[in-house]
């Protein structure tokens, strides 16, 4: 995905710690923006696939993602929009897959939750809880026969740690040192299930010593804390030393799926949900870099309204595509 340039002021020009900063703004907000479209687009059902949205959890995906190359491979779950966005999905793509056009990502075949292209190293995402932690094992243990020195990344959900493929992922990676990430998306509700009810020790990095391997818990709304743990879980990876778990704490401020806030379902309060858009991950980063001088508000609104056109752009741009032919039914269908 190309960078939108911003023309910066003499003061913030000079001070170098503006570009790392800005580029990692410009992601989280990209996915913000991009998801509060199609939680619009979803609501008026001009979207019918299911979304599962990622609004909150910005930090997450464009923290870790920023700390890998094109030819590492992220594996993605049914939240994907953020994962495929940081790692340098085309938002045009993007927003003709929601569409189930032929001209998407994944040819329009996969919806939401199905997002996938190989260029970029997102060679897809999955629905099945836990499903595609294995896959990125796998393609761990390929990259270090082969001595490629590429990095597999697995992101998931704390209700994947109730699943047996994430303590034989965990396991089998440890044993053989592989270059692989772990990274634990704790957002504090599987589905609907608060954390606490579906795990008897909730603190998910404790259980990488078990593996003998390092494990760590962080701010997951602080999206530098997630860049440099994650540039040095990518570090002990490409120099084979084996995986490494990152347990990020954060929140989803939607629904399991959809654009509702799930609140009149009574399954969290109100007050909780306030509590965690306070933390921001977007707003903190935005006042960081007006108080240390390296933009300054009007730059970055100028920012905003680029964004904004681009993904207005990419919805019109979709809607005009064309569905998938009919007798391309059977295409990319294998049979073993």
């Amino acid at each position: 995905m190309k960078k939108d340039k911003v023309v910066l002021t003499k003061k913030s020009a000079e001070n170098r710690a503006a570009s790392p900063y800005l580029s990692l703004y410009q992601t989280m907000l990209t996915i913000r923006l991009a998801e509060e479209k199609i939680a619009d687009l979803v609501s008026s059902r001009e979207i019918i696939c299911p979304c599962h949205l990622y609004i909150g959890q910005e930090a997450v995906a464009t923290g870790v993602c920023a700390a890998l190359r094109k030819d590492d491979w992220v594996f993605s779950t049914h939240r994907s929009h953020g994962h495929y966005i940081a790692k340098g999905g085309d938002i045009k793509s993007m927003m003709a897959e929601l569409y189930g056009r032929s001209a998407g990502c994944s040819g329009g075949r996969g919806g939401s939750m199905h997002l996938a292209d190989p260029a970029i190293g997102f060679p897809g995402s999955s629905a099945i809880v836990a499903g595609t932690i294995p896959l990125a094992v796998g393609a761990a243990l390929a990259f270090k026969s082969q001595n490629k020195g590429s990095v597999a990344v697995s992101f998931f959900g704390d209700g994947a740690v109730c699943e047996g493929a994430f303590y034989e992922s965990l396991n089998f990676a440890s044993l053989m040192k592989l270059p692989v990430i772990f990274v634990c998306e704790n957002n504090l509700y599987s589905t609907h299930l608060p954390v606490a009810e579906c795990l008897a020790d909730t603190a998910i990095h404790k259980k990488a010593s078990i593996f003998n391997m390092p494990g760590s818990v962080i701010d997951g709304n602080d999206v530098l804390a997630v860049y440099k743990t994650a540039m040095k879980a990518v570090k002990r990876a490409r120099n084979g030393e084996g995986p490494t778990l990152i347990e990020c704490l954060t929140y989803r401020w939607l629904g399991h799926v959809g654009p509702s806030d799930d609140i009149d379902k009574e399954l969290r309060s109100k007050s909780e949900l306030e509590r965690w858009k306070r933390k921001c991950p977007i707003k903190r980063l935005n006042k960081y870099m007006i108080e240390e001088g390296i933009i300054t508000k009007d730059e970055l609104d100028h920012v905003e309204r680029r964004l904004q056109q681009k993904i207005a752009m990419a919805v019109s741009r979709a809607k005009r595509c064309g569905y998938p032919a009919d007798g391309a039914l059977l295409d990319h269908v294998f049979k073993g």
